[in-house]
């Protein structure tokens, strides 16, 4: 089930009248979310529901244990926790990926190769479940009942693509009284926003150039594959960033408030900036769960730079089942160490590290990112280098018969509002939440009668859903 389909509409307005309904009753509440939450996912396809059940049960269970556990058996039940759900994830999302690869290196011996369905955002869910019981075991949160935790894991706005909530966010949320007044004028503001990014920006740049290049690319001229390299760092951010604003404004209309995701990471003017502005909750979970237990910066400065390479890479093959997401990850491993040497061998006349940009810093920044995006969108190493010679050739003559004007407006337009003062659209919000609520219904209403009216016929996947 999209988020921006007819469908969806009309299964969210029965969820928040039932939510309206049961929000003093808080145990009926929690049923009918978590039923919501079955006929969102199973939506898809019915048996990935018996997943996140057995997932919710596996971790409820073993956070039982470590939380009443002392010592030894505290630390067995957490690596229990911790290889279930590493388990779980790499059978239906990189055993394909394992079997090919040691197939390659060990050609002549028959490898059991099984078709396996890919859940819809595993990754998601599985690192939420996993941040719970480290957490639990850290003593930052305290072990809930089975029914918060289903919730919890299953909560339909930011299942299949995210945010990344932490039990500690949102379980405290959940053991609140679901609140009677809710800034429906900032959540309006944020299923909008979301709703432009995907349905126009996202859909109109794929369509029309970056499917076509990166399918083809040699059939594109060197311009058109620039165009479509640009496109493409514009087309994910409006997709992804998209999905998470409809996210966390659904999640408002429910009384939850989720991490913000995204921080206009366009106008980044280094690798370290871009990563604190893009997919924050991701950013955030691999520097506490994996970046920081690898040893962080406390080894000295080649363990850093080590921990960096490793904590990206990792990132990147959680990101896609492929060599070219770890490649991805690698580039940006290798992009955060540079700059952190950098930063070691110039520092300030005071010891502390220059917090100056200038225009030549976010240009580097922003094409190493464009650069490793060709990587993460392309589906094979070989469409990759096609592509990148297609990008240096200057061949100025192609087959594809792209129309480069509104791209290039879309393009330009999105990075320029990347830099638009970040009071801006707070003060709108403000002037929405002071409306009676009817008001921003109306507008949201006439908004989204606009977007479909100006948008392509139909709606994608979006990007993240594969992961």
């Amino acid at each position: 089930m999209l988020f921006p389909t007819f469908t969806f509409a009309v299964f969210f307005a029965a969820v928040f009248a039932t939510h309206t309904a049961l929000r003093q009753s808080p145990i009926a509440w929690k049923l009918a979310m978590l039923a919501a939450s079955a006929i969102f996912y199973g939506w898809w396809d019915p048996r990935f529901c018996a997943l996140i059940a057995a997932s919710a049960i596996i971790n409820h269970l073993l956070a039982s244990l470590v939380h009443a556990s002392e010592s030894r058996k505290r630390t067995a039940a957490l690596t229990a926790a911790v290889v279930a759900n590493l388990g779980v994830l790499g059978f239906f999302k990189y055993y394909g990926f394992f079997i090919d690869s040691l197939g390659q290196v060990v050609p002549d011996r028959d490898l059991p190769l099984l078709r396996i369905v890919l859940p819809v955002g595993i990754s998601f869910f599985t690192f939420q479940a996993l941040s719970y019981v480290i957490d639990v075991h850290r003593r930052v949160v305290q072990p809930a009942s089975l029914l918060d935790v289903a919730v919890y894991l299953s909560f339909f706005p930011q299942l299949v693509a995210g945010p990344i909530v932490r039990a500690s966010e949102f379980l405290p949320q959940l053991a609140a009284p679901r609140p009677h007044r809710v800034p429906a004028g900032e959540a309006a503001w944020l299923i909008g926003r979301g709703l432009l990014k995907k349905v126009v920006i996202a859909t109109v740049l794929a369509e029309q150039v970056v499917d076509p290049v990166f399918d083809s690319p040699s059939a594109a001229t060197s311009a058109e594959t620039l165009l479509a390299m640009y496109a493409y760092a514009i087309q994910i951010y409006a997709d992804f960033s998209g999905y998470t604003d409809i996210a966390i404004g659904i999640a408002l209309l429910l009384g939850f408030r989720f991490p913000q995701n995204f921080n206009n990471p366009y106008r980044s003017a280094s690798m370290q900036d871009f990563w604190r502005r893009w997919h924050m909750t991701l950013s955030r979970w691999l520097r506490d769960y994996l970046y920081i237990p690898l040893g962080g910066s406390r080894g000295g400065k080649l363990a850093t730079y080590r921990n960096l390479l490793l904590t990206m890479v990792l990132g990147g093959l959680w990101h896609g089942a492929s060599w070219t997401f770890v490649v991805w990850g690698l580039i940006h491993g290798l992009a955060l160490a540079a700059e952190r040497l950098w930063r070691d061998r110039r520092p300030t006349q005071d010891g502390a590290v220059s917090k100056r940009t200038n225009p030549l810093s976010w240009l580097v920044t922003f094409h190493v990112v464009c650069f490793a995006w060709v990587l993460f969108r392309a589906e094979s190493f070989d469409l990759a280098t096609e592509f990148f010679t297609q990008l240096v050739a200057f061949e100025s003559a192609g087959s594809l018969s792209i129309d480069p004007a509104l791209p290039w407006l879309v393009v330009l337009g999105a990075l320029a509002v990347q830099f638009i003062p970040t009071d801006a659209a707070p003060r709108i919000v403000g002037w929405f939440d002071r409306q009676v609520a009817i008001i921003p219904g109306a507008l949201l209403g006439m908004w989204i009668a606009f977007v479909a009216a100006i948008g392509p016929e139909g709606v994608a996947p979006f990007i993240y859903f594969q992961f």
